[in-house]
C-alpha cells in the first residue's frame, strides 16, 4: 500500500519506539522531542490507526471475557464476572468458588463509605467466608429481608450478617423480624416497630446490594425444613408461574414480579425498591439456578452478575 505523503512516518515510528520499546512516558517523550503532551498522545493514536503499532491481547486460560461481554450486551448489564469453576455441575462447588470470586469483587468494587445491602443464600455465605478482613468502619450493612422461618432456621441469615460485620467493621442495620409471616395482620404489627421502619427507610440509601437467586424446587433452601414455605405454598407459586426468587420476592420466566398473597406476607425489600439501587449484584450459579438466573436477567432485576462459566454459556444459549 502506498504511503500517505501527508503522514510523518519517521516521527510516528520514533514516538512509538520511545513509548513501547524504551518505555518512556508520554511526558518524557514530550520533553525529549519538544512536542506538546497532547501532540504525543495524538501521534501514538495515529500510529495505531495506520498500523505502525499493533496491540494484541492474548486470551488467558480460565478467563472468560468473551462470555462476560456477551452477557453484558445481551442483558444490558453494568458488569458480568464469569468464573472458571472446577466442578460446574456440582451445586456446592459452584457456590463455593463463585462466592470466592464475589469476595474479590466486594474488595475491589465496594467503596468506603458505602451503604451495602445483603440478602442471604449459600453462595453469599461463601462470599462472606472468603472475604478478607478490611476496614469499612465508615460504611453500613443493611439486611434486605428478615430472618427466615422459625428462630432456629434463621442462623444462616444471621451468620452472614454477623460475619460480614466482623470482617469489615461496618455498622449494621438489622431487620430483626421474620422474613415471612402467617398473615398480613402480623406483618402490619411488625411494621409499626420503629427499628423496622428505620431499616425500610434505609433501603433508599443503599449504594450496592448483594443478592442470591433462589429456585422454587422441593430441595431449595426455602423448602428444606418446611419453616419458610410449605409444600402447598410452593405448589401455589408454581401454578402462578414462579421461576425464581430474590429476597423471597418471586418472579416468572419473563422476570416479572408475581403478585400473590405470599408476597404480601414477606417482610423485606421489594422489587420496586431494589430497582432503585445503583448496583444489584447477583451472586449465583450452578445447574439448579440457570433458568432462574436467565429470568432475573431478562426482567432486569439485577444489573451485575457473578456466575460460573457453564451457567454463563447455558444462559446465553437460551433464546
Amino acid at each position: 500500500m502506498p504511503r500517505n505523503k501527508s503522514v510523518d512516518y519517521h516521527m510516528l515510528l520514533k514516538v512509538s519506539k520511545y513509548y513501547y520499546e524504551k518505555k518512556l512516558t508520554q511526558q518524557e517523550i514530550s520533553e525529549k522531542l519538544s512536542l506538546s503532551r497532547p501532540k504525543v498522545s495524538r501521534l501514538l493514536k495515529q500510529a495505531e490507526d495506520i498500523g505502525i503499532v499493533k496491540i494484541t491481547i492474548i486470551p488467558q486460560p480460565g478467563i472468560h471475557t468473551d462470555l462476560e461481554d456477551a452477557l453484558e450486551n445481551k442483558f444490558n448489564l453494568k458488569e458480568a464476572i464469569v468464573v472458571e469453576v472446577s466442578e460446574p455441575n456440582s451445586q456446592s462447588s459452584v457456590s463455593r468458588e463463585v462466592g470466592a470470586a464475589a469476595a474479590d469483587y466486594f474488595s475491589q468494587s465496594v467503596e468506603n463509605p458505602s451503604v451495602i445491602g445483603i440478602s442471604w443464600g449459600t453462595t453469599l455465605q461463601a462470599m462472606v467466608d472468603a472475604l478478607r478482613t478490611q476496614d469499612y468502619r465508615h460504611s453500613r450493612i443493611v439486611q434486605l429481608i428478615g430472618g427466615l422461618g422459625k428462630p432456629e432456621s434463621e442462623a444462616h441469615a444471621t451468620y452472614i450478617l454477623r460475619r460480614l460485620v466482623e470482617k469489615t467493621g461496618a455498622k449494621l442495620s438489622l431487620l430483626n423480624v421474620p422474613g415471612i409471616v402467617d398473615n398480613t395482620v402480623v406483618k402490619s404489627a411488625f411494621m409499626t416497630d420503629s427499628h423496622v421502619r428505620d431499616v425500610f427507610d434505609s433501603f433508599s440509601e443503599i449504594d450496592i446490594a448483594f443478592v442470591g437467586v433462589g429456585t422454587p424446587t422441593p430441595d431449595s433452601v426455602v423448602m428444606r425444613d418446611g419453616t419458610i414455605l410449605t409444600q402447598a405454598e410452593l405448589d401455589y407459586l408454581l401454578k402462578k408461574g414462579a421461576a425464581g426468587d430474590i429476597c423471597l420476592r418471586f418472579f416468572n420466566a419473563l422476570g416479572e414480579p408475581l403478585n400473590s398473597e405470599i408476597d404480601d406476607r414477606v417482610i423485606g425489600i421489594s422489587f420496586e425498591q431494589l430497582k432503585k439501587v445503583k448496583r444489584v449484584v447477583a451472586v449465583t450459579g450452578g445447574p439448579l439456578k440457570r433458568n432462574a438466573i436467565y429470568a432475573a436477567l431478562r426482567g432486569g432485576l439485577v444489573n451485575v452478575l457473578i456466575t460460573d462459566h457453564l451457567s454463563a454459556k447455558k444462559i446465553l444459549e437460551i433464546s
